[in-house]
């Protein structure tokens, strides 16, 4: 008569341990032979997290040490403290950088760095061969913004992948986190520097041979101050083949209201806005504000005043909340209290998730434009686009997996649209793209007050880990 095999007390040992203990089964042929005997199966060796489902559980995130790190990095600033300014490639940018390379090292990961200062940090998957899984985001700031925008998709970047090994998870493909560079336009004009020239822009990388900065210093002198760019002008060695993560997800500050104002811990971003920036310059004839009589003026500032109107009546006209506009720049020449203004300069921000309907709305600002000219007998001198970006649209799979994991941890959630763009919005021409959002102080951001809660940069940093984990194995 057979009797049913009962597996001795060492196997009941494996089956409660840990998942540390779970991922090092394939490593040791004694236990693989004990395991195929049993008929016991102890876990999947092809999906180490599909046997640790209990990886929610145990994933622990060192909060008051990323709080103290995000603190450290502050301190790499031009301006006094609560504000942060770091402009690209200046001592305090290249110290920041050296303190985020540190802390890679220190997570094990291995580090290389391009030509125009993207920075990678990777941990090998147990098949490396296959695309590897992507997220990070930056540390530059505009002068006098806060300390959490960009930076805790970096220095969480980095915790979600210590969390995850604390945990024993094994990656399948590889996991990588990068730096970008320069996402904020702030010294040579161009926000999302580093990941446009990842995707792949000929035309920008062709323009940074002769582009300089306010001070008439050549992007080239500037990358090289600061040990980039040494031995080349050709930046195309930056450019990333299409395909080259399976996915890439951004950890980063909502920048709005709404995941606060609602109580809701996690934001899933669905789309990001396609953003346009517009140039318009109106010229007159100026005069002295009390010697000419109002019906004779040719006042190019009355002009700018009333296309400034007209930027909102047509925004608002769209018939959607996703259509936004903003004239962020207007400047009069000669600037004097007592003279009519002979010139007016003008820099129009229009943005919305669907592209046709942002392109529409620019029109009619051109068409207005070019009316109010007419009526206010100034010269239209310049109307010109000098940006206009496609949205991006987040991966089906991304969402899905943002989404498990923040079920998996009992956190709320909502899937939301980013109006500002990020370097997400650029790597979705690499691979397919994601992001996640946590609340942020009145929606402060890009000025002193912005502030993350430590509760809300770990909830983020565990969705973070869970969804690479996630889509790591997949």
């Amino acid at each position: 008569m057979s009797r049913r095999f009962s597996p001795p007390l060492f196997f009941l040992f494996f089956l409660c341990s840990t998942p540390l203990i779970l991922t090092q089964l394939n490593d040791d042929p004694t236990i693989k032979t004990m395991h195929d005997f049993s008929g016991y199966p102890l876990h999947d060796p092809s999906n180490p997290f599909k046997s640790s489902d209990s990886i929610s559980n145990s994933l622990s995130v060192d909060a008051q040490t990323l709080q103290k790190q995000i603190d450290e990095l502050s301190t790499f600033s031009d301006a006094p403290a609560p504000s942060v300014t770091r402009i690209l490639y200046t001592k305090n940018d290249v110290l920041a950088r050296r303190y985020i390379k540190n802390l890679m090292g220190l997570a094990g990961l291995s580090v290389r760095e391009d030509a125009v200062g993207n920075i990678f940090g990777r941990w090998d998957g147990y098949e490396p061969a296959l695309t590897a899984v992507a997220t990070g985001s930056h540390i530059d700031a505009i002068p006098y913004s806060g300390k959490y925008d960009g930076v805790v998709g970096v220095l969480g970047a980095i915790e979600a992948i210590n969390a995850l090994k604390r945990s024993g998870f094994k990656p399948k493909r590889s996991l990588e986190i990068i730096l970008f560079t320069s996402e904020e336009p702030t010294r040579f004009g161009i926000g999302c520097l580093g990941s446009r020239l990842l995707a792949g822009a000929e035309t920008l990388a062709e323009a940074l041979k002769m582009m300089v900065d306010g001070q008439n210093i050549s992007f080239l002198e500037a990358a090289r101050s600061a040990g980039y760019a040494r031995d080349e002008d050709d930046l195309s060695s930056v450019f990333l083949k299409k395909d080259s993560y399976s996915a890439f997800v951004e950890l980063h500050i909502e920048q709005g209201p709404i995941l606060e104002k609602e109580g809701i811990s996690i934001g899933i971003v669905t789309n990001i806005a396609a953003p346009a920036s517009v140039k318009v310059d109106f010229e007159g004839n100026g005069g002295h504000a009390g010697g000419v009589l109002m019906p004779e003026r040719n006042d190019a500032g009355l002009a700018a005043a009333e296309l400034t109107l007209a930027v909102e009546k047509h925004v608002m006209d769209s018939g959607s909340i996703d259509t936004v506009g903003t004239v962020g720049i207007l400047e009069l020449h000669p600037g004097a209290i007592n003279s009519i203004p002979s010139k007016a300069h003008l820099k129009i921000d229009v943005r919305d998730i669907d592209e046709d309907r942002r392109n529409a709305v620019i029109e009619k600002i051109h068409n207005s434009a070019k009316l109010i000219a007419k009526k206010r007998k100034v010269t239209l001198s310049v109307f010109k686009i000098i940006n206009q970006d496609p949205p991006a649209q987040s991966e089906n799979s991304i969402i899905k997996a943002m989404e498990a994991a923040s079920k998996e941890l009992n956190l709320t959630r909502k899937y939301m649209v980013s109006r500002a763009y990020h370097d997400s919005l650029f790597m979705a021409r690499i691979s397919p793209m994601g992001m996640i959002f946590i609340p942020c102080y009145k929606g402060y951001s890009h000025k002193p007050e912005e502030y993350a809660s430590p509760q809300d940069i770990e909830n983020g940093v565990k969705v973070l880990a869970l969804t690479l984990a996630k889509l790591s194995l997949s």
